[in-house]
C-alpha cells in the first residue's frame, strides 16, 4: 500500500505538551534540520516500511524533496517519494487535463500519485477525501496513541 503523510501538525507537533523523538540529525547538521518528529513518528515508520509499504510525504509546505529524504534518512526511515506545494500546484493544481467536478482544485490529491490512504490532522482534508474520492485518515496533534490509530486504519484498509 501507498501510503502518504501530512507533516505539520501530523508528523511534526507544534503543542508544547507534544512528547518529541530524539533527535537524530548529526550534531553539526542539527541548525540546517531544527524541526523534531512527534514521538512515535520513527517506529511507526519503520513498521510500516517493513511490512512492505510505501512511504510517501504530501505536505502543502515548500520544504524540498532532498531536504526531506535527508531529514527522515537520519532516523533510518526511507520517504519513497514526496509531494510538496512546487509539485502540487505543477501537476494537480495548475493542470488543465484535470477536471474538478466541484470547480476547484483540492489542496492535496493523493489518488493522482496513486497513494492509497493519506494521514492528516486536517478536518478540511477528510472532506476535501469525500469531494474527490481519495482516502484519508484524520489523527490529531493532542492523541498519544496516534500511531497504534494510524497502524489499525492501515491494517483495516489491507
Amino acid at each position: 500500500m501507498r501510503i502518504s503523510f501530512d507533516l505539520d501538525d501530523t508528523l511534526i507537533c507544534y503543542e508544547p505538551s507534544c512528547l518529541l523523538e530524539p533527535n537524530c540529525v548529526p550534531f553539526f547538521l542539527q541548525p540546517l534540520f531544527r524541526e523534531s518528529l512527534r514521538l512515535g513518528t520513527r517506529s511507526l515508520l519503520r513498521k510500516l516500511q517493513k511490512q512492505n509499504h510505501s512511504l510517501w510525504i504530501y505536505t502543502t509546505s515548500y520544504r524540498s524533496t532532498c531536504y526531506l529524504k535527508c531529514w527522515f534518512f537520519f532516523y533510518g526511515i526511507r520517504i519513497d517519494n514526496v509531494v510538496n506545494g512546487y509539485k502540487h500546484e505543477r501537476l494537480v493544481k495548475n493542470n488543465p487535463r484535470l477536471f474538478w467536478k466541484n470547480k476547484y482544485a483540492p489542496s492535496k490529491y493523493p489518488c493522482y500519485f496513486g497513494i492509497d490512504l493519506h494521514v492528516d490532522d486536517s478536518e478540511g482534508i477528510r472532506l476535501e477525501g469525500l469531494d474527490h474520492g481519495f482516502d484519508v485518515f484524520i489523527i490529531h496533534p493532542q492523541e498519544s496513541n496516534w500511531y497504534r490509530e494510524v497502524l489499525k486504519a492501515v491494517e483495516d484498509r489491507t
